[in-house]
């Protein structure tokens, strides 16, 4: 499992902060107002948890990397009575009927290393959700894996550290890996390195919802790039609306 430590640290910056609105207005427009407490798996810094939260949802937020659940903490206001958030895995939900909906974003289900354990996940969020309740989760297209990854690369800098993003075809099919180094600057002005690798993988559409059938999800619509349309053969992001 990669080490976000270091990640953790500067995420909220190399992040798009638009992506964060694209997901709440498409969160938004699938959900019933009525669907109330929501499980925010993958939450990172807790951005779009308190984005949902300010809108009057009860949001458990959920994250593997204790850092990032750190800093997703301090987000928390007095006020914010309906908002929590914890260390978890996602691979080992133990809850029950305990959630209107679920949203697992940012191609989180990419980082499980193969079919068995998004399936895992899949069973996993149906037992959490009530009767009628949503699961909404995007991944990368196919397209995006073998296409706009190819030789993908990204450089950050500012004045406290300088980020570069390099990613390459990954061992298995559709899947892709991302070296991450960091240059961070410490009190002292020195700038010591980090990397990190992200491996991340994706399958068919038919897959996925195979997957989420056996899980038990009765009715899937597939979408894509935070649009309510349906893929295309160039879309980058795929978006799932799962029925319990």
């Amino acid at each position: 499992m990669a080490s976000y430590e270091t990640f953790a640290k500067i995420y909220d910056e190399v992040m798009d902060e638009n992506l964060y609105l694209d997901w709440l207005e498409f969160t938004c427009r699938h959900l019933d107002k009525k669907q109330q407490n929501l499980l925010e798996l993958a939450c990172g810094t807790g951005i779009l948890s308190v984005e949902l939260a300010n809108l009057g949802f009860n949001v458990t937020g959920l994250d593997l990397s204790e850092d990032m659940i750190t800093l997703a903490k301090k987000r928390i206001t007095e006020g914010d009575e309906g908002l929590s958030f914890q260390t978890g895995d996602m691979l080992k939900l133990t809850e029950k009927n305990s959630y209107d909906a679920v949203t697992c974003y940012s191609d989180s289900i990419c980082y499980m290393s193969d079919e068995k354990a998004v399936g895992q996940v899949f069973s996993g969020v149906y037992d959490a959700l009530n009767e009628k309740g949503t699961f909404i989760f995007d991944v990368h297209s196919i397209y995006q894996m073998e296409e706009s990854f190819a030789e993908y690369s990204y450089h950050y800098q500012s004045d406290e550290f300088a980020f570069l993003w390099e990613s390459y075809p990954g061992d298995y099919d559709h899947s892709v890996e991302h070296f991450l180094t960091f240059f961070v600057s410490d009190k002292k002005g020195k700038f010591e390195r980090f990397d990190e690798l992200h491996e991340e993988r994706t399958y068919e559409i038919v897959t996925y919802e195979k997957l989420l059938k056996e899980a038990g999800f009765t009715s899937v619509s597939v979408y894509a790039d935070f649009e309510d349309a349906a893929p295309t053969e160039e879309s980058n992001r795929w978006f799932f609306v799962c029925e319990k």
